[in-house]
């Protein structure tokens, strides 16, 4: 790769270049990643404790948080800290690894977002079937096979951009290191593996989104036959998913289906699935299931009681 390229580092220009709004939006986002890291980690060790949330709905619930916490501290901290700085760098190399990271654990989060799809049509659609279908070696292999295509995906993308020649310019249009703002100052005609990224991201982003919203029109489809209290049941834990699903797919769509722009309202996007969205559904999903917020209180009440004692 040395020997391709004259440019050993990277100066990313940032969300904003007034310093007063950065110090603004850094007294902003440090609070929002601190919740996001809490939040997350809060359903991650409730999960694994408490004995009422051992369902394979929760399983997974707990991965998806955990993959929350490692999506969003793969930009946010960086970005947080540029923030404070005059001249934001970063080397070619720890912007490669920041691709890696952020499409590895990004697409991790979209196949778990799939996995809890199908528990969901499974406990709903075949319930007298759900726990023979849905047993703990199943749920483990899903969520293994999750990490997996995340790593797959994130290997194609760090294989089409390693060969790229950077000689110069060396300025990346945006507040951390993504695909679109680092072929945008390659060297070379970038045609062929825009291409493949159209493909491996944002084709891949929207039949994932295709198939997640099939899925809950089948459920929802299925939940005439169910009893007044399941539908309210059922309904209150889709609703919970299909807002995540929601606000997790229509940034990514928008930004990976588009060509590549360097307009300020790209990146407002991109904070938005990169800094809110990972806070946000913590909130979702433990404002609207009794059982999270009772494990929750439950968890802490020992803690509090066994600190008295």
């Amino acid at each position: 790769m040395a020997s391709a390229n004259n440019v050993t580092e990277l100066i990313i220009t940032g969300l904003f270049q007034d310093p007063e709004v950065q110090r603004a939006c850094f007294v902003l986002f440090l609070p929002v990643y601190l919740a996001t890291v809490v939040g997350n980690g809060l359903i991650v060790v409730t999960v694994s404790v408490s004995k009422s949330l051992h369902s394979p709905m929760y399983f997974f619930l707990g991965y998806l948080s955990l993959v929350e916490i490692c999506y969003s501290s793969t930009v946010v901290p960086k970005f947080i800290t540029d923030l404070l700085a005059k001249v934001k760098t970063i080397s070619l190399r720890g912007c490669l690894a920041q691709i890696f990271f952020f499409h590895f654990f990004g697409v991790t989060e979209i196949l778990l977002l799939a996995v809890m799809a199908y528990d969901r049509y499974v406990a709903i659609c075949k319930p007298l079937y759900y726990t023979a279908i849905m047993s703990r070696p199943v749920c483990h292999r899903l969520v293994a096979g999750s990490w997996l295509g995340g790593f797959f995906h994130s290997i194609i993308q760090i294989f089409i951009t390693i060969p790229l020649p950077f000689c110069g310019p060396n300025v990346i249009d945006h507040y951390f290191c993504d695909l679109h703002p680092l072929f945008k100052i390659a060297c070379t005609d970038t045609f062929v593996v825009g291409i493949i990224m159209f493909v491996n991201s944002g084709l891949f982003s929207v039949f994932s989104f295709l198939f997640l919203v099939s899925s809950y029109i089948v459920i929802l489809f299925n939940l005439r036959n169910h009893s007044a209290e399941g539908r309210r049941k059922a309904l209150s834990t889709c609703a919970s998913h299909i807002t995540v699903v929601i606000l997790f797919f229509g940034p990514a769509i928008f930004l990976y289906l588009r060509p590549a722009s360097t307009y300020t309202e790209d990146k407002l996007v991109a904070v938005f699935y990169t800094v809110i969205t990972p806070m946000l559904n913590p909130i979702i999903y433990t404002l609207r299931n009794a059982e999270v917020k009772n494990a929750i209180r439950k968890l802490w009440g020992k803690k509090v009681n066994s600190r008295i004692e």
